[in-house]
């Protein structure tokens, strides 16, 4: 899944409007737009002209750019997005939230998105 927040920035890093950049890799402004908003998903050849125009990795637009190893002696790692382990990290400081996640994660988080409605 692209990460439209990644996008936006690369995108910015580089100076670029929306506009420029859907001109550079032949799409519309309203393409990007949807790209940042992640309402939409570019297809295969119009990700990689993104990767070589912004000079990203893929890791990096996909939010899977920080390695994580396993404690333990497990022998395995996996790659997360920085979002995600602030996510987590946050919710680490919510210990009675934390707790209802790790025992029962799919009830705990409908119950937030009830409560968020």
């Amino acid at each position: 899944m692209l990460v439209g927040k990644r996008l936006k920035e690369a995108r910015l890093k580089k100076g670029y409007t929306q506009q420029q950049l859907g001109q550079l890799i032949n799409v519309t402004k309203v393409s990007i737009c949807c790209y940042e908003n992640d309402t939409r998903t570019p297809n295969l050849e119009t990700f990689q002209d993104l990767l070589r125009v912004l000079d990203v990795s893929p890791n990096y637009l996909l939010g899977n750019d920080v390695d994580v190893i396993a404690e333990g002696n497990e022998q395995y790692h996996i790659r997360m997005a920085k979002e995600d382990i602030e996510i987590i990290n946050q919710l680490k400081t919510q210990k009675d939230l934390y707790r209802r996640l790790v025992n029962d994660p799919k009830r705990t988080i409908d119950l937030i998105n009830k409560r968020m409605r």
